[in-house]
């Protein structure tokens, strides 16, 4: 449960003024930048919103003894600006989209947690139904749909194969490596044992990773949930018509679409699994944690696998140089199939990887030259 808090926050409201502030001056750098008239209007109305915001926080800091000084953007501001000349509104928009749904959650959370009558509460409540309304606004006008201060993004089957395999791989191709190293060319059955002793290791310690993490994903969900519900009590008219969008969008007529949102929303209960549903995408089926133990742990040790392999069918440098060859290439493959997660090119994060396989083997085969030598 929130702790309330019985006087206001000044640290918090010169905080949010500084957002507000900076907020409406990446908003008007986006409507002089805007070809599209109808956009360029849009932007400008929310940068004249943003100013009433700052309006709201002064009189709080003044009213508490605190005065605030003309407008400096912050370093952050001042590099969005930048960026945003240099390549657009394209670029700056989904930074505002963010900031948004940021304020959004920052505004209900300060509701939650001040006492009622304390300076901030109210005025935390106006704020957060006015920057919802801008986040909806941002999101028709980026082509989006759905609330951007919700996170509800799932890792998936593939990016857990491809994450396990790649730090099984690495750890394991690092730990060989140094084995290596520290070995006389009689002495590479060690390379057998410590190797499959780090695969054992690896698959453990990443298998309970991914449990731990499915189990946060559900809590995060829950959380999520949690909050929506809090939305539905606290801003109706806004969760109604966002509502009344999604079914809009769906292809039902606008009249329809508001008189089905505005029945649902009679049961607060079916607004909720509605919304639930509809807005954050979160179905019945959560993630299982054990399910994600098991395909993290088993990639983990499949990756694991590749550098100590050779030496069940080879001796000697054989054994070394055909480790390392396929540690390699294995790394570029891998770092070839994380293009698909992060949106690089598959030969730039296959280069990315195959350095960082690189770099793995020189350090630990160096470490444990020089422990050997030490012992």
């Amino acid at each position: 449960m929130a702790t309330q808090l019985d006087a206001p926050d000044l640290h918090a409201f010169e905080h949010h003024w500084q957002d507000e502030a900076d907020a409406a001056y990446l908003y008007r750098l986006l409507a002089d930048a805007e070809p599209d008239q109808s956009k360029s209007d849009i932007y400008r109305r929310l940068a004249a919103v943003e100013d009433r915001h700052l309006e709201i926080w002064a009189a709080l800091l003044a009213r508490n003894g605190r005065t605030v000084g003309p407008h400096r953007p912050t370093a952050r501001t001042r590099l969005l600006a930048f960026l945003g000349r240099r390549f657009g509104n394209a670029f700056l928009l989904p930074m505002l989209l963010a900031e948004e749904g940021r304020e959004v959650k920052a505004y209900l959370d300060m509701h939650r947690t001040t006492g009622p009558g304390v300076a901030g509460r109210d005025e935390a409540l106006l704020l957060a139904r006015e920057s919802a309304e801008h986040a909806t606004t941002l999101n028709t006008v980026a082509g989006r749909t759905g609330e951007p201060w919700h996170k509800t993004g799932a890792g998936g089957f593939l990016r857990n194969v491809v994450y396990g395999f790649n730090d099984g791989l690495t750890a394991n191709f690092g730990l060989v490596a140094g084995v290596i190293g520290a070995s006389t060319g009689a002495g590479y059955h060690a390379v057998i044992v410590a190797g499959v002793a780090g695969l054992i290791a690896d698959a453990l310690s990443m298998g309970a990773s991914g449990y731990l993490a499915a189990q946060s994903e559900r809590e995060v969900y829950e959380h999520e949930i949690a909050m929506e519900r809090d939305e539905i009590a606290l801003m109706p008219e806004i969760e109604r018509d966002e509502l009344a969008l999604i079914y809009e969008a769906k292809g039902i007529d606008r009249e329809h679409a508001y008189a089905l949102a505005t029945q649902v929303m009679a049961d607060p209960e079916q607004m909720l699994a509605e919304q639930v549903q509809e807005e954050l995408g979160i179905s019945e089926s959560a993630t299982s944690p054990l399910r994600e133990a098991w395909i993290t742990g088993t990639a983990t040790a499949v990756g694991a696998l590749i550098p100590v392999m050779p030496f069940f069918f080879f001796e000697g440098h054989t054994a070394a140089i055909v480790a390392f060859a396929i540690s390699m290439l294995s790394h570029w493959a891998v770092g070839a199939m994380r293009s698909v997660f992060t949106g690089r090119s598959v030969f730039r994060s296959g280069m990315d990887m195959f350095v960082v396989g690189l770099g793995v083997a020189a350090v630990g085969y160096f470490v444990g030259e020089w422990i050997g030598h030490l012992l």
